[in-house]
């Protein structure tokens, strides 16, 4: 299936500066990413928004990510594609002091 496109919530965890780039840590039900908040400017710690490879594209509510997040496991391997990990099995999450990924996983790295 080419030309299919993921976006997949998450919860803002910790916004920051990078290079003048407004940056966020995002949870994705476990797997926590930096993603680039330029295009979402209301984000904010505790929103969801929508990222697609490491940028934010849009806002979304509270229970619509969690309707999405809840069915992901059926599509894990496209999640799998679009994170670079499996989400954690259902249950079971991330320790809360679980760190984003490593410097040069982000949206910078891919330029």
């Amino acid at each position: 299936m080419s030309g299919v496109c993921l976006g997949i919530p998450g919860r803002v965890l910790g916004i920051h500066d990078d290079a003048g780039l407004r940056m966020a840590t995002v949870d994705f039900g476990g797997v926590r990413r930096e993603a680039c908040l330029g295009d979402t400017p209301g984000a904010a710690v505790g929103t969801y928004v929508i990222v697609h490879v490491g940028f934010a594209i849009t806002d979304v509510d509270r229970a619509e990510a969690e309707r999405t997040l809840a069915v992901l496991p059926a599509i894990a391997g496209a999640v799998e594609t679009e994170l670079g990990e499996p989400l954690p099995e259902q249950g079971r999450s991330a320790p809360p002091d679980a760190r984003a990924a490593p410097p040069g996983n982000g949206p910078r790295a891919r330029r």
